[in-house]
């Protein structure tokens, strides 16, 4: 069976997600989509992009665990998206590692980090959550070894 091509894989996420908004109440498949443009620019694979495209499907109950399984999609594809899904109750530190064993989930993560942590997307939240968020966010990059936005 042929592969999901990307532009099927960013079909799928849009309708997966299409009733969903961030915290600022913004349509949620802006949100992947700057991530997938992260990831392109930042010299990502095909594969990496549409990672990008399904990072957050299986923890935002868009799509089910059993949908990724039978998808057409490589497998890194797959463990990319799985690497990334954060599981209720999990260690950040156990969740960082398994970002940094998986080939290719590192660069996925770095973008999506990089458009949480988007001042402008930050601006609009209240004092309180943009704080909370800040410091999630330069956590986990510490814990990832990226540094400082």
């Amino acid at each position: 069976m042929p592969y999901l091509t990307l532009a099927e894989v960013e079909a799928v996420a849009r309708e997966a997600h299409a009733a969903q908004t961030d915290k600022a109440g913004r349509p949620y498949a802006e949100h992947l989509a700057a991530v997938a443009e992260g990831v392109r620019a930042r010299g990502g694979t095909d594969e990496q992009i549409a990672a990008a495209w399904l990072h957050d499907a299986v923890e935002d109950d868009a799509l089910s665990l059993e949908w990724l399984e039978a998808a057409a999609l490589p497998r890194s594809v797959k463990g990319m998206v799985l690497a990334v899904t954060k599981v209720s109750g999990e260690d950040v530190q156990a969740y960082t590692s398994r970002i940094l064993a998986t080939p290719g989930a590192l660069l996925v993560k770095e973008s999506d980090l990089a458009h949480n942590a988007d001042p402008a997307r930050l601006a609009v939240l209240d004092a309180p959550t943009r704080d909370r968020l800040t410091e999630k966010y330069a956590k986990v990059r510490g814990l990832l070894g990226l540094g400082q936005a």
